[in-house]
């Protein structure tokens, strides 16, 4: 399952997430999934290069991804991957 936060909804169209099942074994396949169904996403999600964008946080359950350049971390079968925009300030 791919979760999107709202404040992310506000800026790029998300489907709601119960119905973002998607298959992978890894974040780059999870997301190349739904990116199959919700192309709109992609640009706000990665770079040109495919990478995470700076002002993207991905976790998987309670623990950020590792790979925030090939999305190589693994997913499991129910695991849940959350992407949310990242905040600073202070």
């Amino acid at each position: 399952m791919v979760r999107f936060t709202k404040n992310l909804q506000r800026y790029v169209e998300c489907p709601p997430t119960e119905i973002a099942d998607v298959p992978g074994g890894t974040v780059a396949q999870v997301l190349a999934a739904y990116f199959t169904q919700y192309e709109n996403v992609r640009h706000y999600v990665l770079d040109d290069q495919g990478a995470a964008r700076r002002h993207i946080a991905i976790f998987i359950g309670d623990h950020t991804i590792a790979d925030r350049i090939h999305l190589s971390d693994p997913v499991g079968a129910s695991d849940e991957i959350y992407v949310m925009q990242a905040l600073s300030g202070g």
